[in-house]
């Protein structure tokens, strides 16, 4: 059962009270299972003041994807020092990673699987969001070959490398995360550490110069 509906509040309290009921709901039994009767009793409300609020089932939707996103890019960017060393920085911002979508799996959810799987515009608002996040890592990883290079690689395949590379390290972060939120006894640090081990050890041998070549033939 849901709280008691007749007390006060203020509307944005209220609102936010709604969207972690939603979230909670659309987490835990996905998009199409989920239904604004369960989402109101949840929150302590009446369906028509979900209704009210919030308008539709979609435009709640979206507003849960939106508030998630939101609060995992901020959590990223927040979780990373600049000044530090560039593997410092890095290790950071997985960590901080790791920790929000471990601390919100519901959130987590409603992104990673839900919000790419029910069409648009839902899956807009999550590429939206990947897109900041792989900004953001790509920032890192240019100040990681700033650092190595003493004679830095022609621009314009600087600018490939780098941007390959930060589109990869997030989805491999998506997919851990997926994994470990899944997996007992996997926390966000051991996540956190083994994709610094795999990307770091890559990107050390990059930025060295011993890249891997494939064969000719």
């Amino acid at each position: 059962m849901g709280a008691v509906k007749n007390k006060r509040m203020p509307r944005a309290v209220r609102e936010q009270q709604m969207l972690d009921a939603a979230v909670r709901t659309f987490g835990q039994r996905g998009y199409r299972a989920a239904s604004m009767d369960e989402i109101a009793d949840l929150a302590g409300v009446s369906k028509p003041l979900v209704y009210l609020y919030l308008n539709s089932k979609e435009d709640l939707f979206t507003a849960c994807i939106r508030r998630e996103a939101a609060a995992l890019t901020s959590a990223v960017r927040a979780g990373v020092h600049q000044g530090l060393p560039a593997d410092r920085q890095l290790w950071e911002g997985l960590r901080a990673f790791f920790t929000h979508t471990a601390q919100n799996p519901d959130g987590w959810a409603v992104l990673h699987l839900q919000a790419r799987t029910h069409g648009e515009p839902f899956a807009t608002e999550v590429t939206a969001m990947r897109e900041e996040l792989v900004a953001f890592v790509t920032q890192l990883i240019a100040v990681a070959a700033r650092e190595a290079h003493r004679e830095p690689p022609p621009p314009e395949r600087a600018e490939h490398e780098v941007a390959g590379l930060a589109e990869a390290l997030v989805g491999a972060a998506e997919s851990l995360a997926a994994w470990a939120n899944t997996t007992p006894g996997v926390s966000a640090k051991q996540a956190a550490a083994t994709l610094m081990n795999f990307a770091w050890a890559g990107l050390g041998n990059l930025m060295d110069g011993r890249a891997w070549n494939p064969p000719k033939s």
